[in-house]
């Protein structure tokens, strides 16, 4: 039966954003083509009427991935416009989103996995990082720069890293601690040290 063009939109729409999911969940290579159109609802044989190959999926459902996680902290930004980084390190640095790996921070998930990847997805990520740190910098008092600021930079890497090392110890009180101490670094404000990092000489 042919598939009407509308149709067609939906499904490749319903397919990047399920594998945006499982690809957080089980990694790029955690999971095959018949898995992940299985998740969707869809054969495997959809798959190539829609995508040029697993590579070109993989672009996409990270670009779909970062924009999830950006509505994310934006959400969380705006539940406190008064104190916006507060909010979104509460909410970024809690158990409850180390448990979620699926709706998850992509960085986090793929970030290892993105390292080894093609341009195409490097760029994805790139584009989503630098939407992390502008925002980041506006909280912070750093928006009217050109480059990000050592200290929207530091931030970044210290979230993503307490993350990351929280969700790969078995010890829940060593998890709880990285995001604890992770939250008390980055909102105690800049050291001297920090405040250079990042910057041009």
């Amino acid at each position: 039966m042919r598939v009407s063009r509308a149709q067609a939109t939906e499904n490749r729409e319903t397919v990047i954003n399920v594998a945006s999911r499982l690809f957080r969940e089980h990694g790029f290579d955690g999971i095959g083509l018949k898995d992940l159109m299985k998740g969707a609802g869809l054969t495997q044989g959809a798959f190539y009427k829609q995508f040029a190959s697993k590579d070109d999926l993989v672009a996409q459902a990270s670009r779909r991935a970062l924009e999830s996680a950006f509505h994310q902290w934006s959400t969380a930004a705006a539940d406190d416009p008064q104190d916006p980084l507060e909010a979104v390190v509460a909410f970024y640095l809690s158990m409850e989103h180390c448990a979620e790996r699926a709706d998850g921070c992509p960085v986090v998930a793929l970030g290892s996995d993105a390292a080894r990847q093609g341009a195409e997805v490097k760029a994805s990520f790139e584009a989503g990082i630098r939407e992390y740190l502008e925002l980041l910098d506006g909280w912070i008092g750093n928006a009217d720069v050109d480059e990000p600021g050592g200290r929207a930079m530091v931030t970044l890497s210290t979230i993503v890293g307490a993350v990351l090392l929280s969700r790969i110890v078995i010890d829940e009180h060593l998890s709880k601690r990285f995001l604890q101490a992770a939250t008390e670094s980055v909102l105690t404000g800049p050291t001297e040290g920090d405040a250079r990092v990042g910057q041009r000489p």
